[in-house]
């Protein structure tokens, strides 16, 4: 079943401006950004190298029809929905996630959750940089950062590994993945394309068959001409100007490159695999993700669309989203955990916020933030344990929450970030990492 990426805010979630795309004609970067992750790259004495695939169900999953259900709350909260057992003894998940629930020993689920937002861009930006938005946020922007989102901070402070870029979008760009005041230079990769198309390419990475190597070369020399005449007057006004050939550079040596080729070519699985995740564009972006971070990607971002079930709820869910997700995310913890990759690879999966408890009139439920459930495996997270509880209607949490913050503080503190460690705005005002953010150290 096929839905379209509209949101009760009016706001189409379409392709957008990518900002980090690896356009070969256009990196608009910063040298200080990149010195920094590669002076950490190349050996800050942390014994860390974890990576993250972020898991972003846009819209709001409702997590009371799929990680904590109700069964003995009123029918107007509990649904349509039955839970079932999972691998690990006393934690039920939804029976429309059984191969999901197979994998409970590989992930944890946190069910005391929660945060100030109801609204799809505040949200948004909340749950992607761990920082509420403030007066004069815009949703309509893209990127409309305020704050640098988990994958730029990461770039900054890691920095690539080898030719690979370091933060990569798919399939597509959120429009809160942005830098905000860390700059171009750890800006996304965004594919721009959805990887399970028939004919999926990433025209960024993989040029044109048409497009000989000696074309290729005298494009790059091309554009030497043009720098020349650019570069007069950027020096002028632009410090940091002689800094633009170098990326320009790296612009070309990506696009040539043979790892980065070889990562983004999900046509090498094999179908059996490819179907094991599922032919839609959760499971094949799950898969791309596994091939991201195997090929040294520091942090993947996966938007998926549309969980925004304001109307018919349990039928959207039943036969169309969750098939997709219990396959794409069952597959990953399997894929990742065979291929000894599950220890060095933190999955988060959460939507900006959950679905009202009460359902409405269109069968449908709303927009909550005041209580939802994030789950997230790997990377040093012990699998098959619950942190909290919401109340009997899953409501609000029932102990004390968890908001993004903590969530934030865990990730970077598995990560090696130190999540207090401070960034200078601009107008040189510093900013900490994560504000007021404490480990979750029941999950580790």
């Amino acid at each position: 079943m096929s839905r379209k990426s509209s949101y009760c805010d009016g706001i189409e979630r379409r392709d957008f401006l990518r900002v980090g795309a690896a356009s070969l004609f256009g990196f608009g970067l910063t040298l200080p950004g990149m010195l920094e992750g590669q002076a950490h790259a190349a050996g800050s004495g942390s014994t860390k190298d974890v990576s993250l695939i972020f898991v972003f169900l846009h819209g709001g999953c409702s997590t009371i029809d799929t990680w904590d259900l109700k069964p003995n709350a009123p029918s107007e909260f509990r649904g349509e929905f039955k839970p079932i057992a999972t691998n690990v003894s006393g934690i039920q998940i939804s029976e429309h996630m059984p191969r999901t629930a197979r994998h409970m020993d590989k992930f944890s689920l946190i069910r005391s959750f929660r945060h100030t937002s109801s609204d799809h861009g505040p949200a948004d930006h909340y749950i992607f940089t761990a920082y509420p938005a403030a007066a004069g946020f815009n949703p309509n922007l893209r990127p409309n950062n305020q704050r640098p989102s988990y994958g730029s901070v990461i770039a900054r402070k890691l920095g690539p590994r080898g030719s690979i870029p370091p933060y990569v979008c798919l399939p597509k760009m959120h429009p809160s993945a942005g830098p905000a005041y860390l700059g171009a230079s750890v800006a996304p990769f965004g594919i721009e394309a959805d990887p399970n198309a028939p004919n999926f390419s990433v025209p960024d990475i993989v040029p044109p068959l048409s497009l000989a190597a000696e074309r290729l070369e005298a494009r790059q020399h091309l554009l030497s001409q043009v720098d020349r005449f650019q570069r007069s007057a950027e020096a002028r006004c632009n410090r940091e100007a002689q800094a633009v050939e170098v990326f320009q550079q790296k612009a070309f040596d990506l696009m040539t490159s043979p790892a980065a080729k070889k990562a983004f070519d999900i046509h090498a699985e094999s179908d059996r695999l490819r179907d094991e995740y599922g032919r839609n564009s959760f499971g094949q972006s799950c898969l791309m993700a596994r091939r991201l971070v195997e090929a040294g990607v520091r942090c993947v971002a996966i938007d998926h669309s549309n969980w925004d079930t304001h109307a018919d709820n349990f039928k959207v869910l039943k036969n169309s989203l969750l098939p997709a997700m219990d396959g794409g995310l069952s597959t990953l913890f399997r894929d990742l955990s065979g291929r000894g990759l599950l220890e060095s690879t933190l999955v988060i999966v959460t939507g900006e916020f959950g679905r009202t408890p009460r359902i409405n009139k269109d069968a449908g439920r709303d927009h909550w933030g005041p209580g939802f459930t994030v789950a997230l495996g790997g990377g040093g997270i012990q699998g098959g344990r619950v942190v909290g509880k919401s109340d009997a209607r899953a409501e609000k949490p029932a102990v004390e929450p968890h908001g993004p913050e903590d969530l934030a503080a865990t990730m970077y503190h598995l990560l090696g970030i130190n999540p207090q460690e401070e960034f200078y705005t601009p107008e040189g005002r510093p900013v900490k990492i994560v504000n007021n953010g404490r480990v979750i150290h029941e999950l580790l």
